[in-house]
């Protein structure tokens, strides 16, 4: 197989541009002890991502808001919540998710 110099560089490019921003903060603040509010601000930053990318993904659709009662996937996300809380199983609140879908485009279908 043979590498292309420009695909070769774009990757090198995308490294370049993405790895330094990741490993900057890990290096510098290794070293450092953050205060206690600011560990926990921190700890709170993974959540609200994956609530943003969530709410967007469950709540938008071909860039409008979609009607709730037009939306499986917010009755969808109910079991998974509820797996999610009582479990705290990444595997099994995947399962329900993939169970609830399922069951609801199956009942729309009939």
């Amino acid at each position: 197989m043979e590498i292309r110099e420009y695909v070769l560089l774009i990757a090198l490019g995308c490294a370049g541009v993405t790895l330094p921003p990741r490993v900057l903060p890990l290096v510098l603040l290794a070293r450092v002890a953050l205060p206690p509010w600011l560990r926990i601000w921190l700890s709170q930053v993974p959540v609200a991502i994956m609530a943003a990318l969530l709410a967007q993904e469950l709540a938008i659709g071909g860039g409008r808001l979609l009607p709730l009662a037009h939306n499986a996937a917010l009755l969808a996300i109910l079991p998974v919540l509820l797996v999610a809380a009582l479990t705290r199983s990444l595997i099994g609140a995947v399962a329900a998710g993939v169970a609830s879908m399922a069951l609801l485009r199956a009942l729309a279908m009939s």
